[in-house]
């Protein structure tokens, strides 16, 4: 029996073409109970991730503005935007500003809008950058209003006057403010179009209107001219004495409507040509006096202060 084992160990051990027929027998099923003899390894190469293509880089956008017409290069007064147009319907980033006349940005590839606004006028582009530097110029349909105010052949000084700007809409002049507050001499930039503009003389009724049209690459210059003139209240004892300090003014219409108060010893009113009343208030007594206005004529409405 021991003899036996020792062979079955021998032949278990011993290569199969060493072997006896027999035991190469017994030794293929001892391999078929214990399962199929493992494969013989294969040598294989490990697989590679596929090569991705290199990102694109950023490069270099450069812009510029030319009045739309004209041509002529815009050399100031210019603000630049880029927005990032991801073209999923949100609100587009703002990813560059500049207010250099030929600004440059740095951007990743993509796709942008280029914005560029002139005064009130304003012009855009979509662009594409893909990794290369790309140069562009954007067209700007403007002009310009320049305006001045005059009472007959005098120029009214910058600092009494002033202008509002207006889009007229349907019948109504006035329906839409583009600016107020506009001294004299300033350059207003507006697109092309038709404007409506009220010029006021002092801080009363002197206002005149006039509708200008403003052209692609060309400034128009418009001087309003005035029928007012500038007068200084008074209130005195007799004519030519002096003026009572503290004395309330009132200007009405010969209507009754206010047009004007102030309080001092000799304010000035700008007043448009017509006809007025003055009332003078001092001390608990009032005083009134109707006087005239004539265009181009500044000069002293006195009101004497006469007992009872």
């Amino acid at each position: 029996m021991r003899t036996r084992l020792a062979a079955m160990a021998v032949a278990i051990l011993l290569p199969a073409h060493l072997l006896p027929a027999d035991a190469r027998a017994q030794q293929g099923v001892f391999q078929n109970r214990l399962g199929d003899p493992l494969p013989s390894p294969s040598i294989t190469s490990p697989s590679l991730p596929p090569s991705m293509p290199p990102a694109e880089p950023e490069a270099q956008l450069s812009l510029s503005a030319l009045l739309s017409g004209a041509g002529v290069p815009l050399r100031q007064g210019l603000a630049w935007r880029i927005y990032e147009d991801r073209g999923d319907g949100t609100r587009p980033s703002i990813v560059g500003r500049s207010t250099e006349a030929e600004p440059n940005f740095t951007l990743a590839p993509g796709t942008y809008v280029a914005t560029v606004t002139y005064g009130f006028a304003s012009a855009s582009k979509r662009i594409v950058m893909g990794g290369q530097p790309a140069i562009d110029t954007l067209r700007v349909a403007a002009g310009a209003l320049k305006l001045a105010g005059a009472v007959g052949d005098q120029k009214i000084p910058p600092a009494q006057v002033s202008f509002s700007v207006f889009v007229p809409v349907g019948t109504n002049s006035e329906g839409r403010l583009v600016r107020s507050g506009i001294k004299a001499g300033e350059l207003l930039r507006l697109p092309e179009g038709t404007y409506h503009v009220v010029s006021t003389y002092g801080e009363s009724n002197a206002i005149q209107r006039a509708d200008l049209r403003v052209e692609n690459g060309k400034v128009t210059e418009a001087t309003l001219n005035h029928r007012a003139a500038t007068v200084t209240l008074k209130l005195v004892a007799a004519p030519g004495a002096e003026a009572y300090a503290g004395t309330a003014f009132s200007v009405l219409t010969p209507g009754g409507d206010t047009i004007r108060e102030a309080i001092g010893a000799f304010p000035q009113v700008t007043l448009a040509e017509g006809d007025y009343v003055l009332i003078a208030r001092h001390d608990g007594q009032v005083y009134t006096r109707e006087f005239k206005v004539e265009s181009g004529l500044d000069r002293d409405i006195e009101v004497v202060a006469k007992a009872g």
